[in-house]
């Protein structure tokens, strides 16, 4: 009978130990961040990537209400990708996320089509005897975000109109002009 009262002592000491082992509830929405996108591209179509985070583990993504593929490896940061077609020059895709709670988070992604090619224009060009120096505008309808003169990029504050100078040598300058889009225009200054 002395058993009884130290299986009762243990009895109520394993409920109390396990009582303070009581799950929490998952307040935890995933998170959807794309890493790809370009958000301005030059084709109709192009590849969008990302994941989702979540603690518990990501359970369905969806593009505008439609399923796609989790890519493999980890529940909890969930990669994805899918191809993005726009038949007009600006749109946007709904990325829903779902984890094992039933938390959802949504995203809604802008993304445009830029068909239109950078402008370049000379302003000043003179040679002094094997070195050229040449200057100009560059500008695009989005954003110019590179120049560079016989392959070699300058440093430039991308913007809308940007103002370039550059020395080099040679019979001529091969400018090259690229916008956020990955449109170029190549102008050989003579």
């Amino acid at each position: 009978m002395r058993r009884s009262p130290i299986l009762a002592l243990l009895g109520a000491s394993l409920i109390l130990a396990l009582g303070s082992c009581a799950r929490t509830a998952d307040n935890f929405t995933p998170r959807i961040s794309v890493t790809d996108t370009g958000a301005t591209r030059n084709a109709n179509g192009f590849l969008v990537q990302g994941y989702v985070l979540d603690d518990t583990g990501v359970t369905d993504i969806q593009v505008d209400g439609k399923s796609i593929p989790i890519q493999p490896g980890s529940r909890k940061i969930a990669r994805f990708q899918f191809q993005a077609v726009l038949s007009t020059p600006t749109g946007q895709y709904a990325i829903t996320a779902r984890d094992a709670a039933g938390n959802e988070a949504k995203l809604v992604l802008p993304v445009s089509v830029d068909p239109t090619r950078p402008t370049v224009k000379v302003t000043r060009f003179e040679r002094s005897g094997n070195v050229i120096r040449v200057s100009g505008v560059a500008s695009d309808n989005v954003r110019v975000a590179q120049v560079s003169v016989d392959g070699n990029r300058l440093n430039i504050t991308p913007g809308a109109s940007v103002e370039f100078y550059a020395e080099t040598t040679g019979i001529w300058a091969d400018i090259v002009v690229t916008d956020t889009a990955g449109n170029t225009t190549n102008l050989r200054a003579r």
